[in-house]
């Protein structure tokens, strides 16, 4: 697999034509990262759990018709989906209301993490929902662990702070630290910058743990990448990608199928040529799915994000 990626599953509503309208899409940031690579030409699996309700269900059905691998699918009693209401802006930012939390039957288990899973893949993906909840979190540090142990690129996500964690920045901000010495690329937005200490404290950061790339994609000028004591900007396209549903997703997803396209597989493989340049089909990526105002239906195509790449550069 190009891709392995673990953590329970969010559902977002996204705006309708009409400001009062709502659509239901299947979210969370592992399966639209991973269907962004299977969409770039790639292959995917995604360890989950998800309700067995409507919703779960229906998620399930997406990643089968997306081709996604589904390791160890797992219903859970408890109806677990997370209700974002979601507002599109003219200047691309989104605004977010949670209706609750997902229930606590929803995290994975040690058994859902197989090494053989991990041992196949080029990449192990994880998101910081996977960490909200102890001692089913060990789960999702296992994994990392073992990915950073078999040598592969090991990528995170932090997301849903405010929602998986009470907005208590502290606890968030601890449990991303833990799982930092097992990760090379870490996602990350301007809010949650100032949580870990500020863009100042980044390249502290990244020496501490021994991160290789530090993204931060919110913002409508693009991309910030912190990398070897550097720091650039990959601007943004069209669309003015933003963090939020799967715009963040689709930019991470792209980022990362660009990596595999032009034949990273280890950290120590990654210059900065390498990652301006996926930072750029990441970009193009998420300003398309901002454009379309979805989640996983909007997630673009290898073709359509190399043609978004051409006419911006035009």
């Amino acid at each position: 697999m190009d891709l392995y990626s673990i953590g329970e599953m969010v559902i977002d509503f996204t705006p309708g034509s009409e400001p009062a309208s709502y659509i239901r899409n299947a979210g969370g940031a592992p399966v639209n990262a991973a269907i962004a690579l299977v969409k770039s030409g790639l292959t995917a699996g995604v360890c989950c759990s998800v309700g067995d309700d409507d919703f779960g269900r229906f998620l399930m059905d997406t990643l089968r018709e997306y081709n996604v691998r589904v390791l160890n699918p797992r219903l859970c009693r408890e109806a677990v989906t997370t209700m974002a209401f979601v507002t599109l802006y003219e200047n691309g930012d989104r605004s977010f209301v949670f209706a609750r939390k997902p229930g606590a039957d929803m995290f994975l288990r040690e058994e859902d993490v197989r090494e053989e899973d991990i041992r196949e893949s080029a990449i192990v993906h994880a998101g910081s929902c996977s960490l909200s909840a102890s001692p089913e979190r060990e789960a999702t540090v296992r994994a990392l662990r073992l990915g950073r142990e078999m040598g592969k690129l090991v990528s995170f996500d932090v997301n849903y702070r405010n929602l998986m964690w009470d907005d208590d920045q502290e606890a968030c901000a601890q449990a991303v630290r833990e799982i930092l010495p097992y990760v090379d690329l870490l996602k990350i937005s301007a809010e949650e910058v100032e949580m870990m200490g500020g863009e100042e404290g980044i390249p502290a950061l990244m020496e501490r743990f021994g991160l290789t790339v530090v993204m931060e994609t919110l913002g409508p000028d693009g991309a910030r990448c912190f990398f070897r004591g550097k720091k650039f900007l990959s601007p943004g396209g069209k669309g003015k990608c933003v963090d939020a549903t799967a715009a963040g997703d689709s930019f991470w997803g792209g980022f990362l199928a660009s990596l595999r396209l032009q034949g990273v597989s280890l950290a120590g493989d990654i210059t900065e040529e390498i990652l301006r340049r996926a930072a750029a089909y990441g970009n193009a990526a998420g300003d398309l799915c901002v454009q379309r105002k979805g989640a996983i239906v909007a997630i673009p195509t290898r073709e359509e994000i190399e043609a978004q790449l051409e006419a911006c550069q035009g």
